[in-house]
């Protein structure tokens, strides 16, 4: 049976009155911006193609195009009023200007791969615009002085070929999924398989350009050395807008060294994995070993599942070194000289990445993330080997969720040498390996819960197990579940504190200070930014 509503015809002009305001209200606010943009940006480079609304059916695919987590694409998560994808440099500080002066709430996105999606979606305030940094993506490799220039919407694969195209034997030391946005992916940290050898890509940042909060362009010596050190570790969109990072290249054998070997249970994975806690800081820094371990069918046929531990190296040198290394240090892995393949750096990148065999260099010239899944991450740190019969019940816990994954990242070497308070990334010395858990999944919205409480229960358990006071987390894997600002305009400090120093430990203080002072009224925030001294302290 039908079900039939009459509205009268004063009711009806009301509503449709409140959608044309509404929606006028949208137009006026993106005329203004625009209005504003055109006055105070480079007049000679266009923006007429600058801006994709709501209704034009270029928003999605460009909303989508390089955001990772489908948690955040779906219907009702809160979407821009608009985004703005600049030409210039002087476009991104028109729009800080602009935004300042209409008080429109700013979202900045490079890459898109920000975990709880804080670089296209807010939960904390609306209306927000995006302002999408894809179209800035210059890169000038100086191999001479072994520096480059890069702009911030270039991807780190785009960085690796551009460096490899005038150079065999340089090389830069930071990400291994080469989608990410270099904007923000340096402002974490930036880790990779050559962070054992030169550290992470915030140790080799030697000047970057930002746009500050009155819309200025500042180089280092103009930001000064407290802001310098802040951006360089202190996450995304706290200070500023990223516009440019100079960065250092540090050398490359010609030839470089990869290899996988995979173990299941039945062929003493835990064993084998314990044993690598024991060593693998402690390898030849020319040597990176992390662990990448998820459950697969016990066969072809077979509905049973086991658990995998595929044991992922970059050796800087070559195969017969690395058999050697491996002989002395690990050969509990059995590595053997048929199990290693012999490459140039640029084919490693790929190598890890998961390319296919032969893929040429140029896909990294396309930048667009293959990896999309509805997920949830977390990560720890970890000082002490796991023991055994913890592992044993870690297994046992993967082996009740669909689609786990953890990668245990390596540490030691010149991640030791590094002073925790050189930069905002705090997780140096004493450190064995670094944890990030994922759950992910392919069903929609429907089991989102199911498998949230699958990460959080399995987070529960391993805390005996990782380090303490506090429980470390590294920022690039954003987790909210660590506590969000949850007033709108204003992170409390001390419900920061929460996350701050999981993230930061002693260098959130100083992060807390450098904000206070550079952004006194909180302009560049989300649910995660770096909050203002409180009033009485400033």
């Amino acid at each position: 049976m039908a079900l039939s509503i009459k509205i009268s015809p004063i009711l009806l002009v009301l509503l449709l009155s409140l959608v044309f305001l509404s929606s006028s209200a949208s137009a006026s606010t993106l005329e203004d911006f625009i209005e504003c943009v055109s006055q105070n940006s480079d007049v000679s480079v266009p923006i007429s193609t600058a801006f994709v609304t709501p209704n034009t059916s270029s928003f999605t695919p460009l909303l989508q195009s390089s955001a990772q987590n489908l948690r955040y694409l779906v219907p009702s998560a809160p979407k821009p009023e608009f985004i703005f994808t600049p030409l210039h440099d002087s476009h991104v500080q028109a729009s800080v200007i602009c935004s300042k002066k209409l008080g429109i709430h700013l979202r900045v996105r490079s890459g898109g791969h920000d975990y709880e999606g804080l670089s296209y979606v807010s939960q904390i305030e609306t209306p927000f615009i995006v302002v999408d940094l894809g179209r800035l993506r210059t890169i000038d490799a100086n191999i001479e002085n072994n520096t480059a220039w890069v702009q911030a919407g270039a991807t780190i694969g785009e960085v690796y070929y551009r460096i490899s195209e005038k150079s065999r034997v340089h090389g830069f030391p930071a990400g291994l999924c080469t989608s990410l946005g270099v904007g923000g992916h340096i402002t974490g940290g930036a880790y990779g398989s050559l962070m054992r050898k030169y550290g992470l890509g915030v140790d080799n940042v030697v000047d970057a350009k930002i746009v500050d909060v009155n819309g200025r362009i500042l180089d280092r010596e103009a930001m000064g050395e407290d802001l310098f050190w802040a951006i360089r570790g202190g996450g995304g969109a706290s200070f500023g807008v990223i516009l440019w990072w100079k960065i250092k290249l540090v050398p490359v054998p010609e030839t470089v060294t990869v290899f996988t070997v995979a173990k299941t249970l039945e062929q003493g994975a835990t064993k084998v994995l314990y044993k690598w806690q024991q060593v693998v800081d402690k390898l030849d820094e020319d040597l990176f070993i992390r662990a990448i371990i998820q459950p697969a069918s016990k066969g072809k046929n077979s509905t049973e599942r086991t658990i995998v531990t595929a044991f992922q190296a970059l050796f800087l040198g070559d195969s017969t070194r690395l058999v050697q290394v491996m002989e002395n240090s690990f050969p509990e892995l059995g590595l053997t000289k048929k199990d290693c393949l012999e490459m140039s750096w640029i084919q490693s990148v790929l190598y890890i990445a998961s390319f296919p065999s032969g893929t040429p260099p140029e896909v990294l010239l396309k930048g667009k993330s293959t990896f999309k899944n509805y997920f949830k991450a977390k990560s720890d740190f970890v000082k002490e080997p796991i023991p055994e019969t913890a592992l044993e019940g870690l297994w046992k816990r993967f082996l009740e969720e669909d689609s786990p994954l953890t990668l245990w990242t390596p540490y030691g070497g010149m991640m030791s040498k590094i002073l925790e308070s050189e930069t905002p990334f705090p997780h140096r010395n004493g450190t064995v390996f670094m944890i990030q858990w994922l759950s992910l999944w392919l069903d929609g919205e429907n089991d989102t819960a199911k498998h949230m409480d699958w990460v959080r229960t399995l987070y529960n358990y391993m805390a005996p197990y990782v380090s303490k006071f506090p429980r470390e987390s590294y920022v690039n894997y954003r987790d909210l579940d660590l506590g969000k600002n949850k007033n709108n305009k204003s992170t409390s400090f001390i419900e920061a504190s929460a996350w701050g120093n999981k993230y930061f430990k002693d260098n959130f203080d100083r992060l807390v200070s450098v904000k206070s002072k550079v952004d006194p009224d909180n302009f560049f925030r989300h649910e995660q930014s770096i909050p203002l001294l409180p009033s009485s302290a400033r």
